[in-house]
């Protein structure tokens, strides 16, 4: 019997789905990209060992009173904090669904969100329907967002423009440099954080794959520690020329702010061994710093007398405008200089994720995340990582 040419076809065409179909199904799958080591002092990621918590005493949720509207609570003085616009409202739900399910379900702190125009009603109903802690809606004040008097605006459209054609990404946005400003030395002095102590700062977008047991805050406060990091990178060079010979201006005028070369994080400032062309470009420093879009730290550090001077020289030179200097290079470069790396944490049992990065620990706390990757990206962005660099001079405590 002979079938019409159509059905014929459409039977060849079944034939060869078929076999698709089946070599799909039971051919070996390819393999995992493995993470990739860069530099050969560091021979294995140490998120591929083991991963527990931080040794110590640490509070769990059963320790204390970590009710929601507890007057009596066990919280210490802290909050979680975004800088968010209204627009970013998707994304910082899901932010917040990863955070209060991996950790502060348990511990309810506050969340407070700061915008530079006021909170919609639509933004403060979703947020709070997302967690049982109180949050707060806060607006910035005009004098820590506007452009500061000093700064030539001449000047920083020539600069911009000189920075665009050199790559440098947001060179144009002045809302992105007023937020390089307003986070690096400004949001701590915000009135609704006044009686404030630690944070922990969240942005839109981000994601967290670990459970957390314990109360962060506490561990930082018990055990005395100042900064809690979980990625540590190199930074474009071209963002941040002067910014090194300007500190080194004020360390020159303020030699007493400087901790002593055997407990401070300067030889990580200022390596030039494994990124060469960022320590010349940078004029002397390495360009590695704490990746701040996630940061738990001790709001005191930043009211010291040394940070506050050294982000007012900072303020008065114009690299915020002229250039392009970020919160995470200032804050690490001052945590270098004058604070102890033993008051500096890598909180390597946070699994963690910015885009396109993560801390990815081996725990079975963790899901979501594969152990040790440090990024999904292409592969030039492994060079990116300087943990290798941290761990050298200061450790992994």
């Amino acid at each position: 019997m002979v079938f019409p040419k159509p059905m014929r076809a459409l039977a060849l065409a079944s034939a060869i789905l078929f076999i698709y179909i089946t070599f799909q199904t039971f051919r070996k799958p390819p393999p995992l990209k493995e993470p990739r080591i860069v530099y050969p002092d560091m021979k294995t990621d140490p998120n591929l060992e083991e991963t527990h918590e931080p040794p110590g005493k640490l509070w769990r949720a059963t320790d204390g009173d970590y009710s929601p509207k507890s007057i009596k609570s066990s919280r210490t003085n802290a909050t979680l904090l975004s800088l968010v616009r209204n627009s970013e409202i998707n994304g910082i739900i899901q932010s917040m669904r990863d955070l209060e399910r991996t950790w502060n379900h348990k511990f309810n702190y506050p969340w407070t969100f700061f915008n530079d125009v006021p909170f919609t009603p639509e933004f403060k109903a979703r947020t709070q329907r997302e967690t049982n802690a109180t949050c707060h809606y806060e607006l910035i004040p005009k004098e820590h967002w506007a452009v500061p008097r000093w700064i030539d605006p001449g000047l920083y459209k020539e600069s911009a423009v000189k920075m665009a054609k050199k790559g440098v990404q947001y060179a144009g946005l002045v809302s992105y440099h007023q937020m390089c400003r307003w986070n690096s030395g400004l949001f701590y002095h915000h009135p609704a954080l006044k009686d404030v102590r630690y944070y922990w700062r969240v942005e839109p977008n981000v994601h967290f794959f670990c459970d957390v047991d314990y109360d962060v805050f506490r561990y930082m406060d018990d055990h005395n520690k100042t900064y809690g990091f979980t990625i540590n990178l190199y930074d474009a060079p071209e963002t941040m020329p002067t910014l090194w010979p300007e500190t080194l201006n004020f360390i020159n005028a303020h030699p007493e702010y400087l901790k002593p070369n055997d407990s401070n994080a300067r030889a990580w400032v200022e390596d030039k061994e494994r990124r060469p062309e960022h320590n010349k470009k940078a004029n002397g420093y390495s360009t590695c710093h704490f990746w701040s879009n996630f940061e738990i730290a001790d709001m005191n550090f930043w009211r010291s007398k040394p940070y506050e001077d050294y982000f007012k020289h900072l303020d008065r030179a114009g690299g915020f405008y002229y250039e392009r200097w970020g919160d995470a290079p200032v804050h690490s470069i001052a945590l270098g200089l004058f604070e102890d790396t033993s008051k500096i944490h890598w909180f390597r049992d946070i699994g963690y994720q910015h885009i396109p990065y993560f801390n990815c620990p081996n725990s079975p706390k963790c899901s979501g995340c594969r152990t040790g990757l440090f990024t999904d990206g292409e592969d030039f962005l492994y060079k990116e990582d300087c943990r290798p660099n941290w761990f050298k001079y200061a450790g992994m405590g």
